[in-house]
């Protein structure tokens, strides 16, 4: 998934993106307001972290701004001010979370996970397709006792397709959040479907993959 960090204390930044990397998560780093809007304006982000103290605006305009750009994000305001009416005010404009400075970057984590958990109506880190079950956390998909081998990519495409089951999702919008880039569309149409026929004929070992439908012209869903 893809996050933008908007944070203008630069070493807190870099920890956060090495941490959320580590983590299989893409991530944009913003330093101040002005850049911090300009990315949101171009990209569509799934979580989108917001630091209040930023040195050219503050972080709460930035909030309500960010919500007519990208407007399903998930949004958590990151902040060392103590006040409750900042944290009220926040989950006022639509924030999703509210996480307070020093905070342990395993938290950060834990919330955002909770907050895909909500967003997608994923209770169970365990999820069924068929016979196949996939472990999201872990990264482990299996058929029976039969741990399947899938490429880290093939597991982001094929976790990301099912977070939003019965969606379809186009091939662009699969590159931005899986690969964090956008393609020219002959390349990009070439690179995911390259892949969703490479997960296809893993698990088409096993057992039919019916749930992952190719929507012609514009991209993929699974059904559910």
């Amino acid at each position: 998934m893809k996050v933008l960090i908007i944070e203008d204390e630069k070493t807190l930044a870099y920890e956060i993106e090495f941490f959320l990397k580590k983590a299989f998560f893409l991530s944009d780093l913003a330093h101040s307001f002005s850049d911090g809007l300009e990315k949101i304006k171009l990209n569509k982000y799934d979580y989108i972290l917001i630091d209040l103290g930023l040195p050219d605006g503050d972080g709460l305009t930035l909030l309500e701004k960010a919500k007519k750009y990208n407007p399903d994000a998930a949004y958590i305001i990151l902040t060392a001010r103590g006040k409750l009416e900042d944290r009220v005010n926040g989950l006022d404009l639509g924030a999703d979370d509210y996480l307070a400075k020093p905070f342990f970057l395993p938290e950060l984590q834990s919330r955002m996970q909770a907050i895909a958990r909500r967003k997608f109506n994923v209770n169970e880190e365990l999820l069924l397709l068929g016979n196949f079950r996939i472990e999201l956390q872990k990264r482990f998909i299996f058929f029976g006792e039969q741990l399947i081998e899938l490429s880290r990519k093939e597991f982001d495409l094929l976790s990301y397709l099912l977070l939003h089951k019965n969606r379809v999702l186009t091939r662009i919008q699969l590159s931005e959040h899986i690969w964090g880039t956008f393609a020219d569309d002959d390349y990009d149409s070439n690179y995911i479907d390259a892949h969703i026929k490479n997960i296809r004929k893993k698990l088409n070992v096993y057992e039919p993959t019916d749930w992952l439908e190719t929507v012609r012209g514009v991209g993929y869903r699974i059904k559910k």
